[in-house]
């Protein structure tokens, strides 16, 4: 199984926890970057933890957790290396692996009940990056990076 690190604000914090225990029963290692309360924390600083971590190698993939997703996609995609994508379903998380590469995936711990983030991990975990004609495509997306992302 799979080398995880898991990260969220405090919007995330209670389907973290939810998640880091599904996962854990799945087989997988999971490191918790926090944080560890529902008490405010700013989520750049629980992102950049995760996406630093996974840009090092440190980690297979990785997990963000806010209200939305949206917020943790958008500060974490600023580490070069990173690859974060909100999946609000189980086709926007298998497309994210099997298309793009995916390397983290953002989840939304208001928008979403515990079963559906579940299933949402669960695809973009058991989903392989395919390869083939999407190679081009995720070359253009690496290509950007290395013009803006120093």
């Amino acid at each position: 199984m799979a080398r995880l690190v898991i990260g969220s604000d405090h919007g995330g914090f209670e389907a973290k926890e939810k998640l880091k225990k599904h996962l854990q029963a799945s087989g997988h290692a999971v490191t918790d970057f926090g944080c560890y309360s529902t008490e405010a924390v700013d989520y750049p600083d629980v992102a950049q933890l995760v996406g630093e971590a996974i840009a090092r190698g440190e980690f297979d993939r990785g997990i963000l957790i806010d209200g939305f997703g949206g917020a943790v996609a958008l500060a974490a995609n600023k580490i070069t290396g990173v690859r974060a994508v909100c999946a609000y379903d189980v086709v926007s998380a298998k497309l994210a692996m099997e298309h793009d590469d995916c390397n983290v995936v953002c989840l939304g711990g208001k928008t979403h009940g515990e079963v559906t983030l579940k299933a949402i991990c669960d695809a973009f975990f058991s989903t392989q990056y395919g390869g083939g004609r999407h190679d081009r495509r995720l070359g253009k997306v690496l290509a950007i990076e290395r013009k803006y992302m120093r």
